[in-house]
This record gives structure tokens, C-alpha cells and sequence, in this order.
């Protein structure tokens, strides 16, 4: 669990304003336009409403954090900043949540944003938002020691809304994460194709909340239907198949949760996850869901303990991208014990340097 943030799968949250509007079904019950708007009054939600750009301090947080030494501990799997009684300084230290396992030196994730869409192309708004966005880029430029998330139902926007003479094919930016939310085979269709064209480090997809089957391999442009499932196994040039050069990175899968929350079919899940699996892409299981929660009488209403999950459910993996052999000194000095990388790029689920595979947390 992370130290600053509910969300499981990253360690802090940082949004550089608030407001957006609803693109698609997996916005009908957005917890943010209910919370922010609805609930709080802070701002208005929708094409007719205003951003609101967050405060000063929550803009310095980013900068606290690329200061702080971060771990995770190899034995209850805490992550947090440094605290209790360090051991060798240089590989980690007591960790204080089980006091039986050493927090190891790790990145820290920032999930951005939240409360908005980064990407969101707003016509009446467009000069302030481009500062506003332009402002982020030097920010995440500034904290390089954090690994920045950023997720949007719009990547088709991405090219063009990036602040202008900061992007190019090569995409230099080794700690920025890019991610689209697909909800079914609709949105995985129209999102996919485009998350693809952007060369960053890492692509993760958020099925988040999952409202019906999704074919992954459906979604990319090959001019054919193509499954591991299907004519025995599927096709190794495929794009999404493909493990030599692998489009998508991770994958994050999560049932709706909250009032009105639509149901989420176990047999979805685990048709991702045997996708994933066969394309050796990382998978995050987040949560059953406010339905499946009730059916299966789970504790937590959300359904995000995974501890009260069928046992192949119970699988979270992290990407970890490996650098070119330019790169391997660099890392060396910052990961005592660092494995012999051979060079070349190696991506795998990583908790602490598992390979990929069907791990159970």
C-alpha cells in the first residue's frame, strides 16, 4: 500500500488543476466530478465549467518528494519514505510497517491526475491551460528522481498538447509513464491505436471500471482479429502479442465502485489476465468492485482487499523498464546488487526483480 495515496498501485497523487468533462460510459459515475463538483462546490465539472488550477503548496509537493529517500519493503511489500533504524544506507533500511524486512531503495510513482485530464483540449480555456501544462512538464523535468504517471481518456491529444519543443519521436523522457483508460472493446478500439504512437518509456492501459469483455489484441491496428485462443496461439508479429517489442507495458484492471456502480464480470478479469499473461504484460489487479463486493459478501465495499479474492485473482505487478547499456553505470551506482542486463532494454513485472509470470501477492 502506498504511503500518500489509497490508490494501490501508485505512491503519491499530484493534480495541477481540477475540472474536466465526460468522454465516454466510464465516466458516468466519476468519483471526482461527484466529490469535486457535486459534493464540494470547488469547481464546475463539464465543457461550460472552469479549471481550477490547484494552490502553490500542492505544486511544491512533487519537489519535497524527489527529495525523500523512498522503499519498499521486501517482506510486507510497505513502500514509504525513510524512517526507523537504516541499515546500510546505500541499500535500504529497517522497514517500520513489520519491523522484520528491509525497505530496498525504489522510485517513487506520482499518479497525475486525479481530479483532471492533462490532455484535455479545452477551446475557451486553451491559452491557460497550455501554461498551466507547460509549468507541469518543467515540474516533472525538475523531480527526476520520480516516476510521473500520467493517464488519459484522450490520447489522441497527447502529441499535440504536449508543451511545444518538449516532445520529440525519441521521447527523452525517461520518467514519464503514459497510460489511456479503456471500459470495453469501444474505447479499447478508439484508445489503444492511439496510446501506441507515443514512444515513452512506459504505455500502461487502466481498465478501469471494466463494463464488459475486452479482446486487447482486437484494438491494434493489424487488419485482423488475433488471440493466443484462436488458431492455435495467435499470430508473433502482432503488435500486442508481440514479446520482442511489447506496445503495452502494464495493465491495470478494476471493477466500479461507488452508488450506481455497474457490475464487473470475474470471467472479464481473468480473460485479461490470460491475455496479459500470454504477452508477458505486467497486471495489476485493483479491486472487484462495489457489485461483486455484495455478491461475494467481501468486507471491504469496494472490494479492494485482496486478501478476501479467489486465489488467481490476487495478482499485482509493476513494470520495470531496464536502460540501454549507455545507461547500465548510472543505475549500477543508484542499485547496489544491480543483475548483469547483458545491455539492451529488458522489461519484466518487477517486485524486486521477479520475472514475469502468474504472481500471487
Amino acid at each position: 500500500m502506498a504511503e500518500n495515496s489509497k490508490i494501490e498501485w501508485t505512491d503519491h497523487t499530484f493534480n495541477p488543476w481540477m475540472g474536466c468533462t465526460r468522454v465516454s460510459e466510464g465516466c458516468r459515475h466519476c468519483y471526482a466530478e461527484t466529490l469535486m463538483d457535486h459534493r464540494w462546490g470547488k469547481v464546475q465539472w463539464g465543457p461550460q465549467g472552469v479549471r481550477v488550477r490547484t494552490t502553490e503548496a500542492k505544486w511544491r509537493e512533487p519537489l519535497k518528494w524527489n527529495r525523500q529517500q523512498w522503499g519498499e519493503c521486501n517482506h510486507c511489500g510497505w513502500r514509504g519514505a525513510e524512517r526507523g533504524d537504516p541499515l546500510a544506507k546505500a541499500k535500504g533500511f529497517v522497514c517500520p510497517e513489520c519491523k522484520a524486512g528491509l525497505a530496498l531503495r525504489t522510485r517513487q510513482r506520482v499518479f497525475c491526475g486525479s481530479l483532471c485530464d492533462v490532455f484535455e483540449d479545452k477551446p475557451d480555456q486553451r491559452e491557460q491551460l497550455n501554461e498551466w501544462r507547460l509549468q507541469l512538464f518543467e515540474l516533472i523535468d525538475r523531480t527526476p528522481h520520480l516516476d510521473w504517471l500520467l493517464l488519459t481518456k484522450r490520447p489522441e491529444n497527447i502529441k499535440r498538447l504536449w508543451p511545444f519543443g518538449w516532445y520529440d519521436d525519441q521521447f527523452t523522457w525517461r520518467n514519464v509513464w503514459i497510460g489511456t483508460s479503456i471500459e470495453n472493446q469501444r474505447s479499447a478500439h478508439e484508445r489503444i491505436p492511439e496510446l501506441i504512437k507515443i514512444p515513452a518509456a512506459i504505455r500502461f492501459l487502466s481498465i478501469e471500471p471494466l463494463l464488459g469483455p475486452v479482446a486487447l489484441g482486437a484494438a491494434f491496428p493489424c487488419g485482423y482479429y488475433c488471440d493466443p485462443g484462436m488458431d492455435g496461439g495467435g499470430h508473433h508479429d502482432h503488435p500486442f502479442w508481440s514479446r520482442v517489442n511489447p506496445q503495452i507495458h502494464w495493465a491495470i484492471i478494476g471493477g466500479e465502485s461507488g452508488p450506481g456502480a455497474r457490475r464487473m464480470d470475474v470471467g472479464w478479469v481473468r480473460d485479461l489476465m490470460r491475455q496479459c499473461d500470454y504477452a508477458q504484460v505486467p497486471v495489476f489487479v485493483k479491486q472487484m468492485g462495489t457489485v461483486l463486493a455484495h455478491e461475494l459478501h467481501l468486507k471491504d465495499k469496494k472490494g479492494g482487499n485482496i486478501e478476501e479474492w479467489p486465489a488467481d485473482l490476487r495478482v499485482r505487478q509493476f513494470p520495470l523498464l531496464l536502460p540501454s547499456t549507455s545507461d547500465v553505470a548510472e543505475l549500477a551506482a543508484a542499485w547496489p546488487g544491480m543483475p548483469d542486463l547483458e545491455g539492451g532494454v529488458d522489461l519484466f513485472a518487477a517486485k524486486h526483480g521477479e520475472p514475469t509470470g502468474s504472481e500471487v501477492a
